[in-house]
């Protein structure tokens, strides 16, 4: 492993998050030598960012930490156009009332990881709709076209493997690599950004706004990416069974949040825990050397760093101890997900796996059937042994709810309204 002489550098390649740099040594010496600018931007394409976006935000953090200034920068005017990289298919473009409502509820996150404010390595938020949206078409490609070659463009994987596909690629989306390039460029202009992270896919439209600044304005320009980031099973970071893990409170609760986290497979927890907590390195490589049941203790501590740095600490405490309540009590915690339904419907009772899937413990209700046919789904604890079992208000406890659970580690809670 290379070794660095800036602070920021050496954090992130001990901790994982290095995957290419256009000019490690040069970026290397200039961060060593004072603080510098570097953004990561960010599309409004939900209400929430999801735990795939996390990396990025942790890569902002240890940037502002070891005395650089973080930009984020909002995709208010990218987001109008659509990102290709990753896809197969175009996406839905969504209006600007849709993209404005989604950009204020993604904002909140940020303040959890980074200090914003006006001092010289504090974190700003700018919002590219601010120079995209006045852009004239004609003068735009007249002055920046240019610096564009399409047989290059072609070949980067954003492009080429849609094309490869046979998937529809849009004129639209195909200027999206050109407005990131140019933002690039905005950023460095007015901020003296000299440095633009993001994630491997994002390789070819980082290249190419550091070949604009070296073309249009005389600029050194820097490009890092991480690594393709998946499970040891071999999934996607922030999917599951039941949809996307989102970093907004109010789109997945801290607890289903925490419990995410707790349920890392082994061979990943020391990985999670360099990228997604600020623990020191040498507790994160004792716990890591843990074996058999005590990899769960190191589980815990993952759930708790990183529920702490997205949630706050009182949630991540209120999540540890409603987990312990549940798995080690047998108690319901007060922080488990809790779903209204009508209770007249609960007078007639609702069919077992109906009652699974609308409580979020199942995606379908083909996925509840086989969860019930292969013993895993329970109510008040006792296992359902028929998926047309009736659930009703006769299940009520003496709290109020019923508890329904999807094995050993998802449970939620049933209230009549």
């Amino acid at each position: 492993m290379a070794t660095h002489r800036s602070q920021f550098l050496s954090t992130l390649t001990e901790r994982g998050f290095v995957h290419q740099c256009t000019d490690d040594e040069a970026l290397d010496a200039l961060a060593a030598e004072k603080p510098l600018t570097a953004y990561i931007g960010f599309d409004c394409t939900a209400p929430s960012l999801h735990v795939g976006s996390l990396i990025s935000i942790m890569m902002l953090k240890w940037l502002q930490e070891a005395g650089h200034k973080p930009i984020v920068l909002m995709g208010g005017g990218t987001t109008k156009v659509g990102d290709p990289s990753g896809k197969d298919d175009v996406r839905t473009l969504l209006d600007e009332a849709e993209i404005a409502d989604n950009m204020r509820r993604i904002e909140q996150v940020f303040s959890q990881f980074l200090t914003f404010g006006d001092g010289p390595t504090d974190a700003v938020m700018i919002d590219n709709s601010e120079w995209l949206d006045g852009l004239s078409y004609i003068p735009f490609l007249r002055e920046y076209g240019r610096h564009f070659s399409v047989n290059r463009m072609l070949g980067f994987d954003s492009v080429k493997l849609r094309l490869e596909r046979e998937q529809p690629l849009t004129f639209l989306e195909f200027n999206y690599m050109v407005l990131q390039a140019y933002d690039f460029l905005e950023l460095a202009r007015r901020f003296d950004c000299v440095l633009q992270m993001g994630g491997s896919d994002q390789w070819g439209n980082i290249v190419n706004g550091v070949e604009v600044g070296r073309r249009a304005d005389g600029r050194e320009l820097y490009g890092l990416t991480t690594p393709l980031l998946t499970t040891a099973a071999g999934a996607k970071m922030g999917k599951t069974a039941s949809g996307a893990v989102w970093l907004n409170a109010d789109m997945l609760s801290p607890y289903d949040y925490w419990q995410y986290w707790r349920n890392t497979d082994d061979a990943d927890v020391g990985r999670f825990l360099r990228l997604f907590t600020d623990l020191g390195l040498d507790e994160i490589t004792r716990l890591e050397a843990l074996g058999g049941n005590e990899i769960n203790e190191a589980k815990k501590v993952l759930a708790n760093q990183a529920t702490q740095l997205c949630h706050g600490e009182d949630a991540a405490r209120a999540a540890a101890e409603t987990a312990r309540r549940t798995f080690e009590d047998g108690e319901a915690g007060d922080q488990l997900p809790t779903v209204d339904m009508p209770r007249a419907e609960l007078e007639s009772g609702i069919p077992a796996f109906e009652i699974l899937r609308r409580a979020g413990l199942a995606a379908s209700n083909g996925e509840a059937r086989r969860l019930i046919k292969g013993g895993g789904g329970r109510a008040n604890d006792i296992v359902i042994t028929d998926e047309m079992q009736t659930v009703s208000l006769a299940d009520v406890n003496d709290q109020g709810y019923i508890k329904l659970s999807a094995g050993k580690k998802r449970h939620a809670l049933v209230r009549a309204v």
